[in-house]
């Protein structure tokens, strides 16, 4: 007789017996390390190919074969600024998150990740074999289709299959790896001197096909989510993920804890559902709180890019020139910035699990706000030595930024919202990013053209004023998992206290515990108890 494992709570229509057999049978190609460094490896590729793409286009806005090609882009009085160019893919890149509403739980995480991939390449084709300015402008939005629905899906399917005491370091690696991306897209550089040749930048844009190619590759060899699987209802296969995840048998207590947290993240979501879209249930409260949590997603990418790190990303071979360097001193020093700028990131990797999401995040802002008012007073002075000050600061602001929110903000919307609502919260957090990114990018250029120094100013104040707002309404998700956050938000309800209150208790019950079922509302006493193991019949 076959040995099996039977998860049942009173709260469930039937009781679900798993035998060994049955997850063999569903057992991922990879488990333990293996699995862990590949799932890393491919998420990290995914984002290495967003920065990539955002480094390219800033180093190739003012290389001369380009400028030949697509005159479009030159800066002259009828043509003051990049940002019309730059913003084209921002528009992509928001519908492309938008529509992950309806496509990311309708395929999956791995396949929304495939399909965005292969627009990715299909953007980068035509871009390489651009001829014509509509030509490239329509290849940047198709870009940013892809990737739109890709930094809208690969945080989410990478913390879902992290556990929660090293979850932080994954996705703070991903981040990382923007920066590592933005870095290698000065290779351009190597093609700076084939000024006779369309391959000065032909060639730096055609690489982003290899990365999107390492991508989709990888995904299929790496399990879908077991949080999306659970959803499904595809337990089985979720128990199998699990497993090897944890690199455990069904059997061990760890892999139970962590399966029926799932489980019954499930049962309470579909308990509390109101029959409609997960859409819809965005804008519900009740204990769920999936408003408000959804809401702190969006606001956290906002937030990022109000704080002015695309001045510096996507014209920073512009400033330079504007501090008086040369046409090559100004992307020698970019180049220099993009390597310090990953050098930096990778603090927030040993810290994020270690400290906390709402320190770095404070820690980054404070620093941000003081940097940019540095900038505004070294900028009014405008001398040869505030401009050599000014230049040292553009690294200094890269570094705060790198710590405290560069990764940070593909993170917290992915651990900050519910399962059911996950995707969509997701596409929109995402999207958020993508406005307010059009926004800058948009007014960055006319900024400097009209009030000079004086821009500055303006983010050192929204700087300031991300500050309050993290420490009074941003709960900590730090050694949580992410069905414990459905207890924290179900717990401050039922209390009628401030979600990040309960965030900073040690003593909250984990999920899958019977204290925990009691505050989510799935069962009517902590005494109730649930059979752990049994052999069927």
């Amino acid at each position: 007789m076959e040995e099996g494992k039977k998860y049942d709570n009173p709260q469930y229509s039937e009781d679900i017996i798993i035998t060994q057999s049955e997850i063999h049978a569903a057992k991922p190609y990879l488990r333990g390390r293996t699995l862990t460094a590949a799932l890393a490896f491919v998420a990290g590729t995914g984002f290495t190919l967003f920065g990539y793409d955002q480094g390219v286009m800033s180093a190739l806005l003012t290389a001369g074969q380009f400028e030949k090609v697509f005159p479009q882009v030159v800066v002259d009085s009828s043509h003051p600024n990049h940002a019309t160019l730059q913003s084209f893919v921002e528009i992509g890149c928001l519908v492309g998150a938008l529509s992950n509403l309806w496509v990311g739980d309708r395929i999956g995480r791995r396949k929304t990740i495939v399909l965005g991939g292969i627009i990715m390449i299909i953007g980068a084709i035509l871009q390489t074999t651009s001829f014509s300015y509509a030509q490239l402008v329509v290849a940047r939005i198709i870009t940013g289709l892809g990737n739109g629905l890709n930094t809208s899906t690969v945080p989410s399917y990478h913390a879902e299959c992290s556990p929660a005491s090293s979850r932080g370091s994954f996705i703070m690696l991903e981040g990382s790896l923007i920066t590592f991306g933005i870095m290698i897209s000065y290779v351009y550089f190597a093609l700076f001197w084939a000024k006779g040749s369309s391959a000065q930048w032909r060639v730096p844009i055609a690489l982003q096909i290899l990365f999107a190619v390492i991508m989709i590759v990888g995904i299929f060899y790496l399990p879908e989510s077991p949080r999306w699987l659970a959803k499904e209802g595809r337990n089985v296969e979720a128990l199998a993920v699990i497993c090897a995840l944890e690199d455990k048998e069904h059997t061990d207590p760890s892999v139970q804890q962590t399966y029926l947290g799932i489980k019954e993240a499930v049962a309470a979501e579909s308990r509390s559902a109101t029959g409609k879209s997960a859409i819809t249930e965005i804008f519900t409260g009740g204990p769920n709180q999936n408003f408000r949590r959804a809401a702190l997603g969006v606001i956290i990418q906002c937030f990022q890019q109000i704080t002015g790190i695309n001045i510096i990303t996507y014209y920073a071979t512009l400033l330079f020139e504007r501090l008086g360097l040369g046409d090559v001193d100004s992307r020698i020093i970019a180049a220099c910035n993009g390597t310090e700028y990953f050098l930096a990131s990778l603090v927030a990797i040993f810290l994020i699990d270690r400290i906390g999401r709402r320190r770095l995040m404070l820690f980054g802002s404070v620093g941000q706000t003081l940097t940019m008012v540095l900038l505004a007073i070294l900028g009014s002075i405008d001398n040869s030595a505030s401009q050599v000050v000014s230049s040292v600061l553009l690294f200094v602001f890269n570094s705060f930024f790198a710590v405290g929110w560069l990764g940070m903000t593909w993170l917290y919307p992915a651990e900050i919202v519910g399962l059911r609502i996950r995707a969509p919260a997701n596409a929109l957090a995402t999207a958020s990013n993508w406005t307010f990114n059009f926004m800058v990018v948009m007014v960055t250029g006319p900024s400097f053209n009209n009030i000079s120094w004086r821009t500055y100013i303006v983010f050192a104040a929204l700087n300031a004023f991300i500050i309050p707002v993290v420490y009074w309404f941003f709960p900590e998700t730090a050694g949580r998992s992410l069905e414990d956050m459905d207890v924290v938000f179900a717990l401050a309800y039922k209390e009628g206290v401030s979600p990040v209150q309960v965030s900073l208790r040690k003593d909250l019950p984990a999920a899958g515990t019977p204290e925990a079922d009691e505050i989510l509302g799935i069962s009517d006493s902590s005494s109730e108890k649930r059979p752990r193991e049994e052999q069927p019949l």
